[in-house]
C-alpha cells in the first residue's frame, strides 16, 4: 500500500511562531486550525492512496451523472469525524455529503478526491482539498497531491507553503516552504491549464477558450486541485475552470492569493460561489478576465 508521506509545518505557522494577525487569527484560534487542515489533509489522502490503482471500489454515478466512488466516501466521513470530535461547534460543507450547521464562525470546506475520473483512471493528478472559510471569506486552504507526494497550504496573512516527497517516504517529517507564483509577465510566455475544455462548450464560452489557447505559449488541461497548484507554485501562469462548486475551489483561493496571485470569479469578484473562477499569477489576470468577464453571467447548459 502506497503511503502519504509525513510533512510537517515551519515554526513561522506553530502556534509559537505565527505573526499577529487579528484579523485573521480572531481569537487567536488560526494558527490551531493551520496544523489541523494539515492533518485533515493527510488523513484523506492516506485514504484514497489505499483505493488508488486497485479494484477494491465500485465506481458509482451521482444524479448528475458524476461518478463517486468508495474512496471518496470514506474520506470524507474520516475528515467529518475529526472536525466534529476536534471543532464540534465548526460547519462543514462536503462534495458527498452536503452541509452539516454549526454555530461558530467557522465553515470546513472539502472534496477528498477532487478529479475523480483522473482517480478512477489511474491518473496520479488528482487531489484532496481542504478549505475553511472565516464569516464567508475563504482563509485556509491545503491542496494535496496524494499519489505525487505533493501538498500547498496557506492561511490568510501567514503565506503560502509547500514540500514535495517520494509517495511512502516515511522516513522523517518534511518541512513546508514558502511558494510564490511565477514572474511571467505575459500568457505569450506562459501555460494556461483548464480541467475540462468542454466546459466551456457548457457555459457558452467556447471563444473564450479558444482566445486564451491563442494567447498562451501552451496550454494543458492538467486541472483540478493540481492545476492550482501549478499556479500556486510557479510552475502554471493561469488556471481557468468554467463550472466549479465552493468545495472545488474554498481551499484553492487562500492558497493563490497568499502565493502572491490572483483568485476570482469570471466577473472578477472574489467568489467562491459564482460557479467559475480563474487563478493566475496576477501578472496575467486582467488579460484573462477580459476574455472571460462577457460569459460570466451565461448558465450552465447541458453537454
Amino acid at each position: 500500500m502506497q503511503r502519504f508521506p509525513k510533512f510537517t509545518l515551519p515554526q513561522e505557522l506553530t502556534s509559537h511562531g505565527s505573526p499577529t494577525n487579528s484579523a485573521a487569527q480572531p481569537g487567536g484560534e488560526l494558527a490551531d486550525r493551520v496544523a489541523f487542515a494539515l492533518d485533515l489533509a493527510a488523513c484523506a489522502s492516506e485514504i484514497t492512496l489505499r483505493y488508488f490503482r486497485t479494484s477494491e471500489y465500485r465506481v458509482e454515478r451521482k444524479s448528475d451523472r458524476s461518478p463517486v466512488t468508495a474512496a471518496d466516501k470514506e474520506a470524507e466521513q474520516a475528515v467529518r469525524r475529526m472536525v466534529a470530535e476536534r471543532f464540534p461547534l465548526d460547519s462543514i460543507l462536503g462534495e458527498e455529503f452536503g452541509s452539516s450547521g454549526g454555530t461558530s464562525e467557522y465553515e470546513w470546506i472539502i472534496d477528498p478526491i477532487d478529479g475523480t475520473k483522473s482517480f478512477i483512471s489511474g491518473v496520479p493528478l488528482y487531489s484532496t482539498l481542504v478549505g475553511m472559510t472565516f464569516r464567508g471569506t475563504p482563509t485556509l486552504g491545503v491542496i494535496a497531491i496524494p499519489a505525487l507526494g505533493e501538498i500547498c497550504l496557506a492561511a490568510k496573512g501567514l503565506g503560502a507553503w509547500y514540500a514535495s516527497a517520494s509517495v511512502g517516504d516515511q522516513a522523517k517529517p518534511i518541512v513546508l516552504r514558502r511558494t510564490v507564483v511565477s514572474a511571467t509577465p505575459s500568457l505569450t510566455d506562459g501555460l494556461f491549464l483548464t480541467s475540462q475544455v468542454d466546459n466551456f462548450e457548457r457555459r457558452l464560452a467556447m471563444s473564450a477558450y479558444s482566445e486564451l489557447e491563442r494567447q498562451a505559449y501552451v496550454t494543458r488541461s492538467w486541472g483540478d486541485g493540481y492545476g492550482y497548484l501549478l499556479v500556486a507554485t510557479g510552475r502554471a501562469e493561469l488556471m481557468v475552470d468554467p463550472i466549479v462548486n465552493p468545495w472545488d475551489v474554498a481551499a484553492v483561493a487562500p492558497i493563490i492569493e497568499e502565493a502572491g496571485g490572483r483568485f476570482t470569479s469570471w466577473s472578477g469578484e472574489l467568489d467562491i460561489r459564482a460557479g467559475h473562477c480563474l487563478a493566475s499569477n496576477g501578472l496575467v489576470h486582467q488579460a484573462a478576465l477580459s476574455c472571460l468577464r462577457p460569459f460570466s453571467q451565461n448558465k450552465m447548459h447541458d453537454a
